[in-house]
C-alpha cells in the first residue's frame, strides 16, 4: 500500500470517529430541568424513543438499609410515590426479589396506566453503596380493562452513603407509557412528578431515621 493510500484510510478512519462519537455525546447529555430544595432533576433524549430518560439526585436523611426498607414496603408506595393509587405484592422470590403491580392514576384527559415489575435488591453492606433495578415483566396478570398496560419501564437507585446520617440517591428512570399518550406533552411536565416524589420520600425517611434513633 502506497503513502497516498495510507492517509486516505487514515482520514477515512479519523471521519468516521467524528461522525460517531457526535451522537453518542449528544445522547450521555443530561439536562437540568429543576433543581429546588435540594432536589435536582435532570432529562435526556434517547435514541430511537420519544419520551425523554429521568434522573434525580439528591441527599435524603438515613442509610441504605433504612431506603431500601422502605422500598421493599411495595403495599406503602402510594404514600410517597407521585400518582401512585395502589401497589400489590404479588411474588416473593427472596428477600431481594419481589414483584409487584402498580397503578398510576393519570391526569385527564389521559387514561389510568399499570404495571408489574420485578425488582432486584443488591445486598445491603454497612456503609458501602448499594443498587436496586426495577423492570417491568410479563405474564404475570392479564391487562385490566381500565387501564393501559405499560410495556416496558426501567429504575434503578444508586444508594450511597455520604455519612452515618445522610445517604446520596442517584435515580434514574425511563418508560414508554403504551396506548395513546403525547410525548410532548410528558415532556413537558417530566420533572415534577420525579421532585414531588422525592420530597414526600425525603419527609418520610426523616420521620423513621428520628424514631430508630
Amino acid at each position: 500500500m502506497n503513502n497516498t493510500k495510507k492517509h486516505r484510510g487514515f482520514l477515512l478512519f479519523l471521519l468516521a470517529g467524528i461522525l460517531f462519537s457526535f451522537p453518542l455525546r449528544a445522547q450521555e447529555q443530561w439536562e437540568l430541568r429543576k433543581n429546588t430544595d435540594g432536589i435536582a432533576v435532570y432529562t435526556k433524549d434517547l435514541a430511537n424513543q420519544s419520551f425523554k430518560q429521568i434522573r434525580v439526585v439528591c441527599e435524603l436523611p438515613g442509610t441504605p438499609a433504612l431506603l431500601v426498607n422502605l422500598l421493599k414496603e411495595v403495599e406503602h408506595h402510594s404514600d410517597w410515590v407521585y400518582l401512585n393509587r395502589e401497589t400489590k405484592l404479588l411474588k416473593r422470590r427472596s428477600d431481594n426479589r419481589l414483584v409487584y403491580y402498580t397503578e398510576a392514576d393519570m391526569p385527564w384527559p389521559l387514561t389510568d396506566r399499570d404495571m408489574v415489575v420485578e425488582a432486584v435488591f443488591s445486598p445491603v453492606v454497612k456503609n458501602q453503596p448499594t443498587r436496586v433495578e426495577v423492570k417491568s415483566v410479563s405474564g404475570y396478570l392479564p391487562e385490566q380493562t381500565d387501564f393501559v398496560r405499560i410495556p416496558s419501564s426501567v429504575a434503578t437507585w444508586e444508594i450511597t452513603p455520604v455519612s452515618d446520617k445522610k445517604i446520596k440517591v442517584d435515580y434514574t428512570f425511563s418508560v414508554n407509557p403504551g396506548g395513546s399518550v403525547p410525548p410532548w406533552l410528558v415532556n413537558l411536565t417530566v420533572a415534577t412528578g420525579p421532585h414531588k416524589t422525592f420530597q414526600k420520600l425525603r419527609e418520610i425517611l426523616a420521620e423513621r431515621f428520628r424514631k430508630q434513633k
